[in-house]
């Protein structure tokens, strides 16, 4: 796979590393929302979320609480967003899973245009019931 992430890792090219621990590693983002936006990126190459071992996860969200509280008290945030993109539709350019920690400031302009959906009558027991039995089956 050897993504742009896998290259960082392996120092075979420069950034910005904030932490790093032995499966862990948080970096600048090269093109940030916001100044300070950071990658929290396991070090073993995952395409995305669903591919990262549940024994894992636990250091991705422990780096990327650490990495959070840093940039709240380093920029005096009152908020700040983290997610991941998996998959090409929702955003994934690198194809090795990493968490974004970013900034957020009042009245920064930077909004998730979103179009609510309301359930109907008893729709959402039955979505609900559809993802109850997948979580109890793996």
């Amino acid at each position: 796979m050897s993504t742009i992430f896998t290259k960082i890792i392996n120092r075979e090219i420069p950034s910005e590393i904030l932490y790093e621990t032995d499966k862990v590693i948080s970096i600048i983002d090269i093109m940030p929302i916001h100044y300070g936006h950071a990658l929290i990126i396991p070090k073993k190459e995952y395409r995305n979320f669903l591919e990262v071992p549940e024994a894992e996860l636990g250091e991705l969200m422990i780096v990327t609480q650490k990495v959070a509280k840093s940039l709240v008290k380093t920029f005096n945030l009152d908020g700040f967003n983290f997610f991941a993109n998996n998959g090409e539709v929702a955003g994934q350019s690198v194809f090795h899973f990493h968490i974004h920690v970013t900034p957020r400031y009042s009245n920064d302009n930077i909004s998730f245009q979103l179009n609510l959906k309301k359930y109907s009558e008893g729709q959402m027991k039955e979505v609900a019931d559809k993802i109850r039995a997948n979580i109890s089956s793996q």
